[in-house]
Order: structure tokens, then sequence, then C-alpha cells
């Protein structure tokens, strides 16, 4: 839970495209390991997350339609990032019955558990940073690093508010200051990816445009990155659902 910091709010406004859900579906959509941003806000029913130089809070009505609010000097960059963001350009119902539920008792279950899950499209290389932060971490832990991450030495974007560092920005961080992040043995694989990323300028952006093979061979080509850390940030920052990231949950 987090306290909200005081500043003017837009007027709370429903994300046009974006299917009734119930708690549980919007809760795991935002807080179930694909993302690491969002959190619940103390003393409201409503979420709110960052996500590249966005800040957005978001709620469900009485029918379980998603509304959003944003801090008002951002409200209309938000608007137009949200349909990205949450993938309203795809139908998700459609790929979720292509899916072999049919024959599948579990999945058959799971799907109708969590109707209207769906995946998120985030930052390709905020969503790189997080999952280099993730290896053999719990959720919380994996958020507390990245949230210290932007706190000391990301840009605010809004009060109290930090957007997550750059790259090029993580280039000129001592791995001796990553560490005082939490990161751990984690901080290394971040400094020298960010020090490789600094030297190829547009290797990032390129990755992301590239077919999921050649994009998961360049980015298992990285620090402490292998198929497992690839797969999600192909999956949830550059939208390839060929990617299927196993753990040791999944095996």
């Amino acid at each position: 839970l987090i306290a909200m910091p005081s500043h003017s709010w837009s007027p709370w406004r429903p994300l046009a495209g974006m299917p009734a859900l119930d708690a549980a579906v919007l809760a795991e959509t935002l807080d179930g390991g694909q993302a690491f941003r969002w959190h619940r806000v103390a003393d409201e029913d409503a979420w709110l997350g960052i996500w590249a130089d966005h800040v957005a809070q978001l709620r469900l009505d009485a029918r379980g339609s998603v509304e959003w609010r944003a801090p008002e000097k951002m409200a209309g960059r938000v608007a137009a990032a949200l349909p990205r963001y949450f993938g309203l350009d795809r139908d998700f119902a459609a790929h979720v019955d292509a899916l072999p539920w049919r024959c599948d008792p579990h999945l058959a279950r799971c799907v109708a558990e969590f109707r209207g899950l769906r995946i998120l499209r985030q930052p390709f290389g905020e969503t790189l940073l997080g999952f280099l932060c993730s290896a053999t971490k719990q959720l919380v832990q994996i958020k507390q690093m990245v949230a210290l991450l932007a706190a000391r030495h990301g840009t605010q974007i809004a009060p109290g508010h930090f957007q997550l560092p750059t790259w090029p920005t993580l280039a000129e961080v001592p791995e001796a200051e990553l560490r005082r992040c939490l990161l751990g043995f984690r901080a290394r694989y971040i400094a020298e990816t960010a020090k490789f990323l600094a030297a190829h300028p547009g290797w990032l952006e390129e990755t992301e445009t590239l077919p999921y093979a050649a994009a998961k061979e360049r980015l298992c080509s990285l620090p402490g990155v292998g198929e497992k850390v690839a797969d999600c940030v192909l999956l949830f920052g550059a939208g390839k659902l060929e990617a299927f990231p196993v753990d040791v949950w999944i095996l």
C-alpha cells in the first residue's frame, strides 16, 4: 500500500475499449508479476502505476468497468498511452479462445476464473531493467529494487513520482552505487548491460522490432539475461506472444 502525494488529479474517466473485470483480474493484471510499478493506494480501492513518463491511477466502477485518472498536467499524454499499454488494439478474447482449454480442464478453470486477464505492453528498456532485477527474488523485493532505482537515479515526473533511469543514465552510475538499491549481484549485470547499450546506441530499439527468435538471441547475449528473462522482456515489453517464459513454477 502507498499513500497518495497531494497534487491535482484529472477527473475519473472510463478506459474506452477495456472489458469489464472483477477486482481479482485487475489485481492479477497489474500485480501478478509482469509489471513492477503498480501499487494499491492506501484508503482507496484503486491502483497507482508508473511507466515511462506516465503516472496513472485505476479503479473499477460498480459494474466492473475500468476508470482512470492522472496528474492534471500529464492527463493528455496518459490518455494517449493507455490503449497501447493495455494492448487494446489486440483481441485478447480471440487469443484466449484459441488456447486448448476445451481439452485441458486446468486451463479451462483458469480461463473461467480470470476472464479478461491481459498482457501489458510496457516500455521495452524498462521491462529489461525490471526483469534483470528479478533473478531469485520475490515480487515484493523486485518492486522495492525498482522503486529505489527510480527514486535515486530517475527523474521526478510528478510530485512524489519518479521515472525509471534510462540505460544511458545507468551507464554513468558506479556499480557500488547500484548496490545501494538492494540489487546485490544483479548490480553487476545492470552495470555491464548499461555500458554495452551506451556503446551500441539504437541496439535495444532494433531488437524490439526483430522477429521473436532473433530478438531472443540478441537479448540472451546481454549479461544476466537467460531464456526466461529474455522471454519475459519480449512478451511483456515487445508484445511478442510467441514468447513463453518458463520459471521454476511453470516447470
